[in-house]
C-alpha cells in the first residue's frame, strides 16, 4: 500500500487528517494499543515487540495495514484491519482494532476513521467487514450501532495461544 497523505475524509475545517500509517508511527501505535488494553481491563495482554509490530506491517510480507488520525503530528487514534478469506464469500476485511485516544473520543475522529476503513474495502472489492468487541463494552455498542450492523448470534469466537 503506497504511502499517500492525502487525507480520507478531510474536512476543510477539521485539523484531524486521516492518512495511511508509516513504519514511523508504529510506537505510537503500540502507546494507543496499550492504551485500549488498560481500558478493555487486559494490561498486561499486549506482548507483541516494537520489532514484531514493525515487521508484520511494514516488512517484506506485511499483513496489517492502518489508517492513522494525525492531528498536527501527534497521532490520536488509528484504525487496523487485515484481510480475512471466507469459502464462502470471499476477501473481507477484519477491522482489528480502532483507537482513540481517550481524551478525544466522542469528537467524531473514530466515525471518520471507520468511514475510511469502509471505503478502503469497497474501493479494494471485499465482500464486506468484520469485527469484535467486548459484550460489555456499551461504548462500542453505541458507535458501531450507527453503521446498522448485523450482530452474529449463532458463531462462538475460539482462539489458542500457541
Amino acid at each position: 500500500m503506497p504511502d499517500t497523505t492525502t487525507g480520507f475524509g478531510r474536512g476543510s475545517t477539521d485539523a484531524v487528517e486521516i492518512r495511511r500509517a508509516r513504519r514511523t508511527d508504529c510506537p505510537r501505535l503500540l502507546e494507543l494499543v496499550r492504551e485500549l488494553a488498560a481500558y478493555e481491563q487486559a494490561p498486561d495482554a499486549v506482548i507483541v515487540s516494537l520489532e514484531d509490530f514493525e515487521e508484520a506491517g511494514f516488512g517484506l510480507s506485511p499483513v496489517w495495514r492502518a489508517l492513522v488520525a494525525d492531528e498536527a503530528g501527534t497521532i490520536i487514534g488509528f484504525a487496523l484491519w487485515y484481510v480475512r478469506f471466507s469459502t464462502w464469500t470471499g476477501c473481507r476485511l477484519y477491522l482489528e482494532d480502532i483507537v482513540i485516544t481517550s481524551p478525544r473520543r466522542g469528537e467524531g475522529i473514530g466515525r471518520r476513521l471507520f468511514e475510511a476503513v469502509l471505503s478502503e474495502a469497497r474501493s479494494l472489492g471485499y465482500t464486506g467487514m468484520t469485527w469484535q468487541m467486548l459484550d460489555w463494552n456499551e461504548p462500542a455498542r453505541r458507535f458501531y450501532d450507527r453503521f446498522c450492523p448485523r450482530y452474529d448470534e449463532h458463531w462462538v469466537n475460539c482462539h489458542l495461544d500457541l
